[in-house]
């Protein structure tokens, strides 16, 4: 089958050991389904696994992608939940599976003809939801909604910053504040992307190290060592960042612990999400309308030009592959 995969890892040069061509078909285990994949979505946890970063080159060749939408062997139209748990030793919130992993870990990814995944992670496609707009929830949509809604503590009518807007999770939570009923303030570099997180529901867009016009309830937090200064600086005594991410790196300069434990932060972490969050944001989408921001849909053979956008920050929004 046609496949997007990885076949060596290179922390410097990612694209090096990305392949574009045929893979075979893997077993469906009990308990397991095939899904033919209509669209999947691209995120950067696909260049971190080329780098190395949760894939183990002994696990290569390893087809790439954690989202997707897709039909069923009984033809029902599906979104997958990549989060992989084990049933068997672990009940609850998956996210917090000691053995849990991502598909395009330990188990083939969805940029390919068709994935075999977990039936149990196979939650209903409505029918107002069209393949690609459904591709982008499983990964950073879901990531966002859950540090929105479960790990925040925020109300409707409190405040809150999204650091670096732009990206599929940046994006995602600006329109999900919006519609929850948050007042939006929002940060990029780039003047463009500003303008555009305006035209998405943020109220304010300023530069990362701009001060705000007030201090904020909560600050979603996904850039790291670049912002987390101004993520400080920007809360008010007694809220909370919370934290799914760190692009410009984990370990910035100056963690800044006075500040954090006179004023009484809270520092809460937020990985993915649960099928049953993955649902409700589901539902949640179908009630507001809002729909995910996609920067561009490609077709899957043209996959080296998505991966070599999001290397370059050329995104806003999430990219699409189809089939």
């Amino acid at each position: 089958m046609f496949a997007v995969y990885a076949d060596v890892l290179d922390e410097s040069d990612p694209l090096r050991g990305l392949v574009i061509g045929d893979r075979p078909e893997g077993p469906v285990p009990a308990g397991w389904a095939r899904v033919d994949v209509r669209a999947a979505a691209l995120n950067h946890h696909d260049l971190w696994s080329l780098r190395g970063v949760g894939l183990a080159a002994e696990a290569l060749p390893m087809i790439l992608g954690c989202d997707a939408a897709g039909i069923d062997e009984e033809g029902n139209e599906v979104i997958v939940h990549a989060v992989i748990s084990d049933p068997s030793t672990w009940s609850g919130d998956e996210t917090l599976d000691p053995k849990r992993s991502l598909l395009s870990e330990r188990h083939q990814g969805t940029f390919a003809d068709t994935v075999v995944v977990p039936r149990r992670n196979l939650v209903p496609k409505p029918a107002g939801l069209s393949f690609a707009e459904a591709a982008c929830l499983p990964t950073a949509w879901l990531t966002a909604y859950r540090m929105l809604f479960t790990q925040s503590g925020l109300a409707p009518g409190d405040s809150v910053l999204v650091q670096g807007a732009g990206g599929g999770v940046s994006t995602a939570l600006i329109a999900l504040a919006r519609a929850g009923g948050f007042r939006v303030f929002a940060t990029s570099r780039d003047e463009a992307k500003r303008r555009r997180a305006l035209d998405l529901g943020a109220h304010e867009a300023v530069e990362p190290s701009a001060r705000l016009p007030q201090r904020v309830d909560a600050v979603m937090e996904t850039v790291g060592a670049a912002t987390w200064s101004h993520s400080l600086m920007s809360l008010r005594p007694g809220g909370t960042i919370v934290v799914c991410g760190a692009t410009s790196g984990p370990n910035p300069e100056r963690a800044e612990l006075n500040r954090i434990f006179f004023l009484q932060f809270r520092i809460q972490g937020s990985t993915m999400g649960t099928r049953a969050e993955l649902e409700r944001l589901v539902a949640f989408l179908e009630l507001t309308g809002i729909r995910p921001l996609i920067d561009r849909a490609l077709p899957m053979e043209q996959a080296r030009d998505g991966f070599a956008a999001l290397l370059a920050g050329d995104v806003f929004g999430k990219l699409i592959f189809t089939r």
